[in-house]
């Protein structure tokens, strides 16, 4: 089923100057990109985007590190697309990944991990509207589509 996610690059991303890369990961994957824009969080928008991590004693410094640059959000569609980047992503813990995953070639860290991304549908649909408004998301044909999947799997 076709679907939209969302990826945060974090600041460890950024810092890192890893952003064309992880993003070039995504694009050979086959996922279609309906939206990008750079931006500074704040602790509003971060409480309510961890709100089901707030009990917990890391939550403080989950916030700092991610108010500690701009990140980049984006909005990524493709069939399966919330697993497909979960995939692609790997463990939260970095030392954890998988070797060829985001995380397992970029992340030493369980915090300072590069990426954020949705772990479900439902949450995606949440997540996607946090952070973009529906002028900010772009529906188009990509040229390549016809060669990303076969006709039975697009429904």
């Amino acid at each position: 089923m076709l679907e939209q996610t969302l990826v945060i690059l974090k600041p460890s991303a950024i810092q890192r100057e890893l952003v064309g890369e992880v993003i070039s990961r995504f694009e050979r994957k086959g996922l279609r990109l309906c939206g990008v824009k750079m931006l500074q969080l704040n602790d509003a928008i971060l409480s309510e985007h961890y709100a089901h991590l707030a009990d917990k004693p890391f939550f403080p410094r989950v916030k700092q590190a991610m108010m500690a640059s701009p990140v980049i959000v984006i909005c990524w569609e493709g069939v399966e697309a919330v697993q497909v980047v979960r995939t692609m992503t790997g463990a939260t813990n970095g030392r954890l990944a998988v070797s060829g995953t985001i995380r397992g070639d970029f992340s030493v860290s369980n915090q300072e991990n590069i990426i954020h991304t949705s772990d479900s549908p439902d949450n995606a649909k949440e997540e996607i509207k946090r952070f973009f408004s529906p002028t900010e998301l772009f529906d188009y044909t990509k040229i390549s589509s016809n060669f990303l999947y076969a006709e039975s799997e697009k429904l």
